[in-house]
């Protein structure tokens, strides 16, 4: 099922943005697509200029709010809905919902659990409290006035936000400011800012490692860290070297997207790379910018990682238990996918002739779904002069059910 941000969230987005009539919009559509596309040339091409802040620019921050903010909002609280709930976990959170929410920005995190508390009927009465760092005061400034403004939509007398001005790039080694370190968190979030981070320093992979073990100290024994970074195949490699390392060390275990704590296959190979590809339906706005700029985003992008420290999981770690790390391809006489758990990072398909009512559930993978699949054929493939690599095929007998879809 496609996405959708609630009403309470867009009308909340319009209003901030004075978009709210379709006058305005067509009037200002021009302005705000070319801010969109300048976004884009930096969060693609021209990284190296991260660093400064886009957000205290008035043209890049207008077109984040109406069209940044949106997508991003949605990814988060896709991952919000996959974490344990406290039920399930065991938690009980004690009526509050603690989070640490680093590289803030406008107000993404804190918009999007807001929402997600005030819409999942289990949480309704548990109140929100968000600490925010971001190093833009006029960033914060905007996040303090969406979240009042969401607030007097969709009262929660209890929640609380606290906003700290800082750059995380600047913090010591286990040093925190005491308005950050003051307790644990049940959710620690770094939206698209991990790979920002000591960009600069002569070993940044060791210094965000070093950040992450210590933020890590912070989170609650059944508490959850949400890594967001783009969905680029620089920063989506660089999010696995991270995984591994801390994975490794036994800092913590992966909830999801992996299946089980071994070194991430994706990193055999230069080329190979893993990311999230999740359906939506965009407001309106964000619909009307794709429509004038070329840009396509009727899915949500990125790469991600939740990370735990009580080993709960989102799927059993079993040898016939696999995630679909790409899409269903459809090939003449049959359709493949790549695949990943403990096992490695295979190939299979099922040809068309050897459907079957037991494998008929293979039409239906999609990147992201978690699968069981008992039996696969060893195939060696490729001829002499490229490399050989063996596909996995599905047999008619063969029986495939989809544990969790996305």
């Amino acid at each position: 099922m496609a996405r959708i941000l609630s009403a309470s969230l867009v009308n909340v987005l319009a209003a901030a943005s004075g978009l709210t009539d379709p006058q305005t919009i067509k009037a200002r559509l021009p302005q705000l697509c070319q801010g969109v596309e300048s976004l884009s040339q930096l969060f693609t091409r021209d990284r190296q200029d991260l660093r400064t802040s886009y957000l205290d620019q008035d043209q890049l921050r207008a077109a984040y709010l109406a069209y940044y903010l949106p997508v991003n909002l949605a990814k988060v609280q896709a991952l919000l809905e996959e974490m344990p709930q406290p039920a399930a976990a065991g938690q009980g959170w004690g009526g509050r919902f603690k989070v640490l929410d680093l590289g803030g920005g406008i107000g993404t995190t804190g918009l999007a659990v807001l929402d997600w508390l005030n819409s999942t009927e289990a949480l309704r009465e548990v109140e929100g409290e968000i600490v925010t760092v971001e190093r833009s005061a006029l960033a914060l400034g905007l996040y303090e006035r969406l979240w009042e403004a969401y607030k007097a939509v969709e009262p929660k007398p209890g929640s609380r936000l606290v906003t700290v001005e800082g750059d995380m790039g600047k913090w010591s080694a286990g040093r925190f400011p005491t308005s950050v370190a003051n307790g644990t968190y049940d959710l620690i979030v770094l939206g698209n800012v991990v790979n920002e981070l000591f960009s600069d320093t002569r070993d940044p992979v060791a210094r965000r490692i070093q950040l992450l073990r210590d933020l890590l100290g912070l989170l609650h024994p059944q508490g959850t860290m949400m890594i967001v970074e783009p969905a680029l195949r620089d920063t989506s490699r660089h999010l696995l070297q991270l995984r591994d390392q801390l994975v490794g060390d036994g800092a913590c275990n992966v909830y999801s997207p992996c299946l089980h704590g071994r070194p991430c296959p994706a990193l055999v190979k230069e080329t190979d790379w893993c990311h999230e590809e999740r359906p939506w339906t965009p407001p309106a706005l964000v619909a009307a910018i794709d429509k004038e700029v070329g840009f396509i985003k009727d899915a949500l992008k990125f790469a991600y990682l939740l990370l735990r420290k009580d080993g709960e999981r989102l799927a059993p770690d079993e040898p016939n238990v696999y995630r679909v790390v790409s899409e269903l391809r459809v090939m003449k006489g049959e359709k493949r996918a790549w695949l990943c758990n403990q096992t490695g990072r295979p190939e299979v398909g099922r040809q068309d002739r050897l459907k079957s009512p037991s494998n008929e559930a293979f039409d239906d993978w999609h990147r992201g779904a978690i699968v069981r699949l008992d039996q696969i054929v060893r195939k060696e493939h490729g001829g002499r002069e490229s490399n050989q690599s063996t596909l996995g095929r599905i047999p008619a007998e063969a029986k495939v059910e989809i544990i969790r879809s996305i």
